[in-house]
């Protein structure tokens, strides 16, 4: 069973070196197969800030990445650079793509950079970019049809508070349409540091059931009330050719200094849009 390791908004410049420890514990003890960092490597997209995250990434040793831009990536005071060259620095740190592909026998993912130099913070998916993701889902579906597809954006597609909703990817709507329609099985997002897992499919009229996986900030010190530094473990599972996923999350426990499982969530790929999802609240009873 392979397991993907999504972690998101890292903010390198407000980073804290316990929770960054402990991170590195847990990857070491579960180590997954590949990584999908979901934007906002940096707070201020200084070269320096770029520096101190590639170096933490290599330390972690995951055989593969997925890394794509955030807002907090394209430099903001620093107005001849966020013109003329907005990606330079974090296409230095962590490689030219900036959409880069991972694809494996358990794992197709697919990813977007839905920042724009022109927005300070709202993102959007164009429709070039929507219609080469489903075409690539399209091929995959037929060609690895066991594989869990994941797309990836940094700026979530939905969002459990009214709050949140102006944070809303522009182009979400259309997205979620034509990637379900091709075959997507869930979308990974962060921007609000907010973690949950939401069926896309409950609210809409979908061809295929669509899941919202959203990760918190992993290492930084800019935490939301009630939602600490944290990260996703994503398990595929294929028997008898019926796909499911376990998204787990682990939450940092400051007192504890370690990542601790606090939720679990049985996703079946497999069942008609209107199918349920498994759910076991953990509470920090296994810890890493």
């Amino acid at each position: 069973m392979s397991v993907l390791l999504h972690l998101s908004d890292t903010h390198f410049g407000t980073e804290q070196p316990a929770v960054l420890d402990a991170l590195e514990r847990l990857v070491r003890e579960r180590p997954p197969a590949l990584a999908v960092l979901s934007g906002d490597v940096t707070q201020r997209a200084t070269r320096s800030q770029f520096a101190a995250a590639r170096a933490w990434i290599d330390r972690l040793t995951i055989p593969r990445w997925a890394v794509v831009p955030g807002n907090h990536d394209i430099p903001l005071f620093d107005l001849r650079a966020r013109l003329f060259d907005p990606y330079g620095r974090h296409r230095a740190a962590m490689g030219r793509d900036l959409e880069p592909v991972v694809n494996t026998p358990e794992f197709l993912v697919l990813t977007h950079n839905t920042t724009r130099w022109y927005r300070h913070e709202n993102g959007e998916v164009s429709a070039e970019q929507i219609e080469r993701t489903a075409q690539a889902l399209e091929t995959a579906r037929h060609a690895a049809p066991r594989q869990v597809r994941v797309v990836v954006v940094h700026q979530p597609v939905a969002v459990t508070r009214d709050a949140d909703a102006g944070n809303i990817l522009r182009g979400a709507e259309a997205a979620i349409g034509r990637w379900s329609d091709a075959g997507a099985d869930m979308v990974l997002g962060g921007h609000i540091h907010l973690p949950f897992v939401l069926p896309l499919h409950r609210t809409r009229t979908l061809p295929h059931p669509l899941w919202a996986v959203q990760a918190g900030t992993a290492v930084s010190s800019r935490v939301r009330p009630g939602a600490p530094n944290s990260v996703n473990l994503l398990h595929a599972e294929c028997a008898d050719g019926h796909r499911r996923c376990r998204v787990e999350r682990w939450n940092y426990a400051a007192a504890e200094q370690r990542f601790v499982l606090a939720q679990s969530d049985g996703l079946d790929l497999a069942v008609p849009a209107t199918g349920p999802v498994s759910r076991i609240t953990i509470n920090g009873r296994r810890s890493h």
